[in-house]
C-alpha cells in the first residue's frame, strides 16, 4: 500500500518517528502481511524549492495520485503550511482518504485538517497503522 505523509510536518521529529513506524517494519493486520511504500516527496528533492506554486502543486499531486492514503497532522502549524492546502485539495481531487494524526502532546488541532479527515487518530503506532490500512484499502 502506498502512503503519502504530509510535508507540513517539515521533517520534524514527529515526521521521522511516523515514517519509522510506518515504513521500517512489516505489519500484520488480521493475519495479513502488509508493507507500506512511502510516496511522499523525499526531503532532498528539489521540488521543495519549486519556483512557482503551480509546480509545487503539480509535484504534490503526482505523489498523491499514486498513493492509497494521505496522512496529515492535526497540529496548528498545519494552518500555516503552504503544502497543507495543496495536499488536502489533491487528496480530494483524487478521492484519497485522509488520516489525520494528533501529534504527541498536541493541545489544539487544525479545523481544516480535522474537517477533511476520513479518520482521526491519536499518536499511537498501532492506531495509526490500523487507520492507514482500513482507510486506504
Amino acid at each position: 500500500m502506498n502512503v503519502f505523509i504530509s510535508h507540513s510536518w517539515a521533517y520534524s521529529d514527529h515526521y521521522e518517528r511516523l515514517a519509522e513506524w510506518i515504513f521500517e517494519e512489516d505489519w500484520y493486520v488480521d493475519e495479513e502481511l502488509i508493507r507500506f511504500r512511502n510516496t511522499s516527496v523525499p526531503k532532498d528533492d528539489p521540488i521543495h524549492f519549486a519556483p512557482t506554486d503551480a509546480k509545487l502543486q503539480s509535484a504534490i499531486y503526482e505523489r498523491i495520485l499514486v498513493s492509497n492514503v494521505v496522512v496529515i497532522p492535526t497540529g496548528m502549524y498545519a494552518n500555516y503550511s503552504k503544502w497543507i492546502g495543496k495536499e488536502i485539495a489533491g487528496a480530494k481531487l483524487y478521492s484519497k482518504p485522509i488520516v489525520a494524526v494528533n501529534p504527541w502532546s498536541q493541545k489544539r488541532s487544525s479545523s481544516i485538517v480535522v474537517q477533511s479527515a476520513t479518520d482521526l487518530v491519536a499518536w499511537n503506532k498501532q492506531s495509526i497503522i490500523n487507520s492507514i490500512w482500513n482507510t486506504g484499502k
